[in-house]
């Protein structure tokens, strides 16, 4: 079942003034609002997930006031030097804003199974549940930042632009430690040939990263690491290694041009894929081709 943060939230004086811009990733859950705030806009929100809030943008006298109680005895401001809170799922808090203006802000949701699952005990799980009002990460303000334009203008890149962003967020948030090299051993042979055959029948496109570890039948984070310990690479470059072996075949074997070898191999166009080829053979595929009738 598709992750929800079921996200309880009662606002006044605040209006849209753009569609919401969302994407999910594992473990994830992002949103983007853009809105226009009346002086005295005021919400109570509760979530069944934990969230991380950042404010990215704000008309220069615009501040977000947060609280822990309706009375507002205790408040935090958040402001561009601490743009970020954390909240813990079921736990509610109030919001006001005294003078109007225009905010931007990003919510990250979080599963915290999906993170369980990909990241096991090295996730920081007991940090999630503790509120943490007006802070700044500049790790984290910039990953976040670069989430945001993907919900809002997602780029052309391969998917794994998104999940490397996404994983590197988590893995600051989560404080994920380096596993002690030698410590995960590889997939059992019956494993491993059910997972390589999947990709040899599938690596024209973009395969999940749950979708492998589903058939391996483990859990993400220990089939990733597994899986690297059988064959020297992580899951996505191993795909992304068998999609660029089967474009040289088409060039060279079935003299496909590079525009429909890369179509034919999942790459939404030839500048796509010529960043990978790149990535992987140091050149461009027209350039690797011409080497080969020399």
């Amino acid at each position: 079942m598709p992750f929800h943060p079921n996200m309880d939230s009662k606002v006044h004086g605040v209006k849209p003034i753009k569609d919401l811009n969302w994407r999910a990733w594992p473990g994830l859950l992002a949103d983007v609002w853009d809105v226009e705030c009346c002086a005295g806009a005021h919400g109570q929100y509760v979530s069944k997930a934990p969230r991380l809030f950042l404010l990215l943008d704000a008309d220069g006298t615009t501040d977000i006031d947060l609280m822990m109680h309706p009375d507002g005895r205790e408040r935090v401001t958040l402001s561009s030097r601490n743009p970020m809170c954390f909240i813990p799922a079921g736990v509610p808090i109030w919001s006001s804003i005294s003078k109007s203006g225009r905010l931007k802000h990003l919510d990250l949701h979080l599963d915290v199974q999906a993170l369980t699952e990909r990241f096991g005990t090295r996730f920081n799980l007991p940090a999630l549940e503790e509120t943490n009002f007006g802070f700044n990460d500049d790790r984290i303000m910039s990953l976040a930042r670069l989430i945001a334009a993907e919900c809002c203008e997602p780029s052309d890149l391969d998917s794994l632009y998104g999940d490397s962003i996404v994983a590197g967020l988590l893995t600051v948030l989560g404080n994920v430690q380096r596993e002690i090299s030698g410590s995960m051993s590889g997939l059992t042979p019956r494993r491993l040939n059910k997972v390589l055959e999947h990709i040899d029948q599938n690596h024209a496109r973009n395969i999940a990263l749950q979708e492998l570890a589903d058939i391996a039948g483990l859990s993400c984070s220990y089939f990733s690491h597994a899986f690297k310990a059988s064959m020297g690479l992580p899951p996505h470059r191993w795909q992304m290694q068998r999609r660029i072996e089967t474009v040289k075949s088409l060039l060279e074997t079935d003299g496909m041009s590079v525009i429909d070898a890369a179509l034919a191999t999942g790459f939404s166009d030839q500048s796509h894929l010529t960043r990978a080829f790149r990535r992987f053979e140091g050149t461009t595929p027209a350039a690797w081709l011409r080497n080969l009738s020399k």
